[in-house]
């Protein structure tokens, strides 16, 4: 369909069909319900709270979720039931987490078929509808209050001023309210939460339904489904990398886990990038609540994309790298429309290879380290740190939001976040800086501990065992070549020392030419002063004219001393 432009030129719109199928792009609920919290946690709303619940509007299940952030104008709602418009920047250090301006359509569609928003700024209050059923039933596409009443469960204005004023109930003077209903079902179920299993929690039923699968990670099995799955009240706790707004799920406040503080044998590592200026950390340990839950835990802009994500040895078929845990903040990564995964980009795989090195080694790191203190332990490595922390407190640094200023607080190291009041405030804080309300919160990047990468000591023993090796071989090498030098020895030995002084001695008279010519021998006799050869014989004469040296042949002479020529 075209709309008609002031001057008669057809412009563009949307089909009312596209609704539905933008919210496709989440085969999970709980992703669309993240993408309402990611606009109450960005810095333009920076909501300190976030209410979810199951609500019922004239005998007809509705799901409510409201926030006490800066609320909205005409212009920012006219914005938000658009499609496109993002305009978010960074606010005193805090990353926007929205980029596409689509999250509140798709999420808000994937839920349920129609949306009211209602929302309370400091200059006015405001309504807006965003409804499949209203753009199916009119032919003119119009927004008005008339409208608004007739299509949505609110049929009078004082159930619209009423809505509002709920924004303030919390004792905050702004906020944003919004109502989904027609929500959708399944094959074999009304709904596709199961609202009866815990009163506190939306649940997805055990019978995972064929379309939420994309959710589960990929080699998890169903006995070992991380909990994040199933669970709504889970998936908000580790929803964020630095939790700093709280969630609260029918009336009861989820927890929020910084998940590198519950971890074992912690280390911290870091990936330096070709395409980056500076270093990413990554942090490595084992899950102290389950060995049957492990992966890469990665984050773009504090905001939870993939998780349990399983690399290197973690996909062979062994036991390397069970438990353990990875944490990495990848914001130079694109994510899927649905931040639900990341663009297998070239930057994505190398990201993802170099993930699967650094695992290796640390589980490497952890088998030394084991060794070292326990040669003869028969412990599997993957059963290790469960064995060494059972029936014990682990206890960690961990952030607790005050219940007043609603600030974060970040306590110092050995505190046991089990034995923390319910209701925590800023005065009980150990910490005598942070002891107020009045004082500033620390910033995101404050963990100072993340600047240096762990010491491998693994890799120094194998250089350590290298060279030893080689030094060994080494020494082999000399040892065979005097045994082969001795051998050679005994089977040709030398019978006359070399002289000292390279003269040759004289074996005749003092002079040559006063040696007498003696005439032939006689048949059988022999002559002390012959000479032989093993050529043809020379006579004296024909040696002396030579001025070659004559060589004697031992054996065929008497046994008599030559003089020796002092000259």
């Amino acid at each position: 369909m075209a709309a008609q432009g002031d001057r008669g030129v057809p412009l563009s719109t949307l089909s009312p069909k596209y609704l539905h199928a933008n919210s496709t792009s989440h085969t999970w609920p709980f992703s669309a319900i993240a993408e309402l919290i990611d606009n109450a946690y960005d810095p333009d709303v920076n909501a300190k709270q976030f209410w979810i619940d199951k609500i019922v509007v004239k005998d007809e299940d509705c799901l409510s979720f409201m926030d006490n952030g800066y609320g909205l104008d005409k212009d920012k709602i006219h914005q938000m039931l658009s499609f496109g418009y993002s305009d978010k920047t960074p606010i005193n250090g805090v990353t926007p987490i929205g980029m596409y301006g689509n999250g509140f359509k798709s999420g808000s569609m994937r839920l349920g078929k129609d949306a009211i928003v209602f929302s309370k700024s400091k200059s006015v209050s405001c309504v807006g509808m965003l409804s499949q059923t209203y753009l199916e039933e009119i032919e003119e596409h119009k927004a008005s209050l008339q409208d608004i009443l007739r299509y949505s469960p609110f049929n009078k204005e004082d159930d619209i001023l009423a809505e509002i004023e709920a924004i303030s109930s919390h004792g905050s003077e702004t906020g944003t309210r919004i109502i989904t209903w027609n929500l959708r079902s399944t094959s074999s179920r009304p709904s596709e939460f199961d609202f009866e299993r815990d009163r506190y929690d939306f649940r997805i039923p055990s019978e995972l339904d064929e379309t939420m699968k994309d959710a589960v990670p990929s080699q998890a099995t169903k006995s070992n489904t991380p909990e994040s799955v199933s669970s709504l009240r889970a998936y908000c706790s580790i929803l964020y990398l630095k939790p700093r707004m709280q969630i609260i799920i029918r009336g009861k406040m989820v927890k929020s886990q910084l998940i590198a503080k519950t971890l074992a044998s912690v280390r911290k590592d870091h990936y330096k990038p070709t395409f980056l200026t500076k270093r990413i950390p990554i942090t490595f340990g084992y899950n102290t609540k389950s060995k049957d839950q492990y992966g890469i835990m990665m984050y773009h802009k504090n905001r939870l994309i993939k998780a349990y994500e399983r690399v290197g040895c973690q996909l062979k078929a062994n036991k390397e790298g069970v438990g353990v845990i990875g944490i990495i903040e990848c914001f130079f990564l694109e994510p899927t429309h649905n931040k639900q995964s990341l663009d297998e980009t070239d930057k994505y795989r190398k990201t993802m290879n170099n993930l699967g090195t650094k695992l290796k080694e640390y589980w490497n790191e952890i088998a030394n380290k084991k060794k070292q203190e326990n040669p003869n332990s028969t412990i599997p490595m993957e059963d290790t740190t469960l064995v060494h922390f059972a029936g014990t407190i682990i206890v960690y640094s961990n952030w607790v939001q005050c219940d007043e200023c609603l600030r974060w607080r970040k306590l110092p190291d050995g505190i046991d976040d089990l034995k923390l009041p319910d209701k925590w405030y800023c005065h009980l804080n150990p910490d005598p800086r942070f002891r107020s309300c009045q004082a500033v919160e620390e910033p995101e990047d404050s963990d100072d501990d993340l600047q240096l990468s762990y010491c491998k000591t693994y890799k120094l023993k194998e250089k350590e065992e290298q060279k030893a090796e080689e030094a060994r071989k080494h020494q082999e090498a000399l040892d065979l070549a005097n045994v082969t030098k001795q051998k050679q020895a005994q089977i040709h030995p030398q019978a006359v020392a070399p002289p000292s002084t390279p003269t040759t001695p004289k074996t005749c008279s003092p002079s040559s030419s006063d040696l007498p010519i003696n005439p032939p021998p006689e048949q059988g006799e022999k002559n002390p002063a012959c000479f032989s050869t093993n050529g043809p014989q020379k006579t004296e004469t024909e040696w002396l004219r030579s001025g070659q040296i004559r060589p004697i042949n031992i054996s065929e002479c008497e046994p008599t001393e030559l003089p020796i020529s002092s000259q």
